[in-house]
């Protein structure tokens, strides 16, 4: 989108510095990404910038007006956690990049979460990637490195000992995203625990650390709650549903609550019209829609042309939502002159003694598929994967 700096990074890039990317990042962290790291960046105008900027602060003002009622509703009954927050700690936004039928490139929103993203890798994948193709320097404008680690340790420590917050998530180093644990114990100073690790004293949890006990005031939660009830022959002794002497960063109900829950309840521009599957109104075309569970993740169970038959069948129909289709715009050209599609997450760390969320960096993913998930691309493809915007100043 930028065709001075497109035309500069394919001039310059080659499959050595490609290759050079991925061994610094395993060379930084001592582990390889579980994902597939994208050969490019992309490239965004600052008038793009512009409309992703006013289409997300009015998207975070709306969540602001919601109630705690309204928003309460989008809680299970059976994920309910005790002693929620007035506000969640991080919002992710995820805009599509799309084109209007005037062939203006504009955002459009598909989902939404108040749930923890890649904090810890994204800045070292711009700190490698701007140390590969030093022109990118004069695009950065992003926080110098040490003043981001202190606003996310800010938010995830707060003024608690790092011994006395940890990480969870549910076998950790079986997940993609492992890498970014690490970056974010070296960050942070803090230490990623597994769920079935946890010990339970009353209210009290405890994880053991070089053969002692370590008391937890803290927990930077990257546990996807609701999927704990598919994994076969799981044994904890902490419950989420219990009573603890913890506070949670961010709080377990802030996932239902921002989530694809509120996305009929939006409004904007650049905010494709969806509505809950009971109230999908006569008056609309359902092969404009695509069909999306509620609570998912990664894609998971999203219909791209659902059918009458297909929402006949199902019987929850209540956790469903109908989302206006958008098109990705294929916009971003490799090296052999064939073009990728793109969307941009915003990654936003909420102080809780701020009014407003900051945000503190991109997450971009490509692909040359209809789903921009990279297992659904083809297996030689490039200028796919986990990626990263810059903006022109």
């Amino acid at each position: 989108m930028i065709p001075k700096y497109r035309t500069q990074f394919n001039g310059e890039f080659s499959q050595e510095k490609y290759q050079k990317v991925n061994e610094l990042i395993k060379e930084k962290t001592g582990y390889e990404a579980g994902f597939r790291i994208s050969e490019s960046p992309i490239f965004l105008s600052n008038e793009f910038w512009q409309k992703l900027d006013d289409a997300s602060q009015s998207i975070i003002s709306q969540i602001k007006e919601m109630s705690d009622e309204d928003l309460g509703k989008a809680i299970p009954a059976n994920c309910n956690v005790p002693n929620d927050t007035q506000k969640p700690h991080f919002v992710a936004i995820d805009f599509g990049i799309c084109q209007d039928e005037k062939g203006n490139v504009i955002p459009q929103l598909i989902e939404l979460q108040a749930f923890p993203s890649l904090f810890g890798f994204q800045k070292l994948f711009e700190e490698v990637i701007t140390e590969v193709y030093p022109f990118l320097n004069e695009l950065k404008n992003s926080l110098p490195k040490d003043e981001y680690i202190q606003k996310l340790k800010q938010v995830i420590v707060g003024n608690e000992n790092p011994e006395n917050v940890i990480l969870l998530e549910i076998y950790p180093e079986k997940q993609k995203t492992a890498i970014d644990f690490v970056l974010t114990e070296q960050y942070l100073g803090i230490k990623t625990v597994c769920l079935t690790k946890i010990k339970k004293q009353g209210k009290k949890l405890f994880y053991e650390n070089d053969g002692k006990l370590v008391p937890i005031h803290r927990i930077y939660n990257r546990v996807i709650f609701d999927e704990l009830d598919k994994i076969e022959g799981l044994e904890t002794e902490f419950d989420f549903k219990e009573e603890i002497d913890v506070e949670w960063i961010t709080h377990p109900n802030w996932f239902f609550k921002i989530s694809k829950y509120i996305l009929p309840k939006l409004k904007h521009e650049f905010v494709p019209k969806s509505y809950f599957l009971p109230d999908f109104p006569e008056t609309e075309q359902l092969e404009n829609f695509v069909l999306k569970p509620l609570f998912s993740f990664a894609g998971s169970g999203v219909n791209l042309n659902p059918t009458q038959e297909i929402i006949n069948k199902i019987e929850d129909k209540e956790k469903y939502i109908l989302q206006r289709k958008v098109t990705y715009a294929p916009l971003f050209e490799d090296i052999n002159g064939e073009f990728s599609k793109a969307e941009i997450r915003l990654l936003f760390a909420w102080n809780s003694e701020e009014e407003n969320p900051e945000l503190l960096v991109n997450l971009v993913r490509m692909t040359k598929a209809a789903m921009v998930n990279v297992d659904f691309n083809k297996k030689d493809a490039i200028w796919i994967g986990s990626s990263m915007a810059f903006f022109e100043k």
